[in-house]
């Protein structure tokens, strides 16, 4: 269950990521309480996760899903770069993350 917990954190980490250049294009309440949202629902997640998983492990896949989805999401959404590099980089971060958990 915890694995589900932290895949769900990466996934509002990514929305949260999203949501921060929804607040910036619009500075209103309304889309500061969706970003504040996504990025509790991200740590509450998290912390759910953390207590059977171990730390580092745990925090490396987190980063690795929102650092990773916010820079797709970025391609798809906000017309980003989308060189063979930049998605190659991506794939390293993923699979640094994959690799924690496999010799942790």
């Amino acid at each position: 269950m915890s694995w589900l917990y932290l895949f769900m954190a990466g996934i509002f980490e990514m929305l949260g990521v999203l949501l921060i250049n929804l607040f910036n294009q619009a500075r209103n309440w309304k889309s500061f309480c969706f970003m504040f949202a996504g990025f509790g629902l991200s740590f509450l997640f998290l912390s759910l996760a953390m207590k059977t998983l171990p730390m580092g492990t745990a925090y490396a896949v987190w980063t690795g899903i929102g650092a990773s989805g916010g820079a797709i999401l970025g391609m798809i959404y906000y017309k980003e770069p989308r060189s063979f590099l930049r998605i190659a980089c991506i794939g390293l971060v993923l699979g640094s993350a994959v690799g924690l958990k496999l010799v942790g």
